[in-house]
């Protein structure tokens, strides 16, 4: 299983249509869940990220397998992220993926993640990477069942 957790609502419908669209490509390899936390709109920008930080953690279990999305995280190529994901469903049967709000994440939530992952330095609006992440997903699921998809 895939769960998806993320800070905010995704407001715009071409970002809902994608969102929907990839989630139904996914679910013909697994099932996908996504959860949203709330935006926490009040206080400095560390009580921002701790607050944001205890939502986050109230759906992640001990048995999960944690990828926070960090700049500062990895970098893999899709093909070496297939490879990832696919050892990593060897031994646990839930990955947890992670999207911070817009001041990032917790040290409590970076403390529990067991892999940090990073799609570029650049800065992506946080409802535009999900459709962006939700597309990696969906090509890794290509890429470990030797099916073609575009490049």
């Amino acid at each position: 299983m895939i769960t998806i957790i993320c800070v905010g609502k995704i407001k715009e419908k071409y970002l809902t249509d994608a969102i929907k669209e990839y989630s139904k490509r996914i679910s013909k390899y697994s099932k996908l869940n996504i959860i949203e936390v709330s935006d926490i709109d009040k206080g400095s920008i560390s009580e921002v990220i701790d607050k944001e930080g205890i939502d986050i953690l109230k759906h992640i279990k001990d048995r999960d397998y944690v990828i926070t999305m960090e700049i500062e995280g990895n970098r893999l190529s899709s093909i070496e992220l297939a490879r990832k994901i696919d050892t990593v469903f060897n031994n646990y049967s839930n990955i947890v993926f992670v999207i911070g709000g817009s001041y990032g994440l917790s040290d409590s939530i970076k403390s529990r993640s067991n892999y940090s992952l990073s799609f570029s330095d650049l800065t992506f609006p946080h409802q535009l990477f999900r459709v962006m992440l939700l597309e990696q997903i969906y090509r890794v699921f290509k890429i470990n069942n030797n099916e073609t998809y575009h490049k």
